[in-house]
């Protein structure tokens, strides 16, 4: 059965070093995922941070996801990160954890959430309801455009 926990400050670099595997799953050279790696690095001090919500998926004590979510701004919160174990990807685990994102988000008081995806998961957000309200330039890699996508949380419970 899978479990979702809050992510403990211990596990910084479990969650880190999951975020470039997940990452690196969708075939990026080295060049660009070490430009990556700061980006996907998570601090004990971030986990601990009142400003973030840290949540893992977890199934016999094996950790296949997690995700970070911040406040953006009164009406909205931002899905900083959302990353699955490679061999976990098409399990439900990404399903299962934006379902929990979205119920953490709206109990904060947002009525959406929003996310920079990657252009490989992009397919997935969609899938999950999110429609594509604007194209960012990465933090990491001049030139290259992600989809910001947003869901609408009114309709939940």
């Amino acid at each position: 059965m899978l479990a979702i926990r809050k992510v403990k400050p211990s596990e910084a670099q479990l969650i880190s070093n999951l975020a470039i595997r997940s990452k690196a799953h969708w075939g990026y050279d080295n060049e660009f995922m070490l430009a990556c790696v700061d980006e996907l690095s998570h601090s004990t001090e971030q986990i601990a941070d009142d400003g973030f919500r840290y949540y893992l998926a977890q199934k016999n004590q094996e950790i296949l996801g997690f995700y970070k979510l911040a406040k953006l701004d009164q009406d909205a919160a931002l899905l900083e990160a959302l990353f699955i174990e490679p061999c976990a990807i098409g399990s439900g685990v990404g399903r299962s954890l934006l379902e929990h994102a979205k119920v953490i988000a709206k109990k904060c008081g947002a009525v959406s959430l929003e996310a920079q995806s990657d252009p490989y998961a992009e397919p997935f957000y969609l899938a999950m309801g999110a429609t594509v309200i604007s194209r960012t330039e990465s933090g990491s890699i001049a030139g290259r455009f992600l989809p910001m996508m947003r869901i609408t949380l009114d309709d939940l419970d």
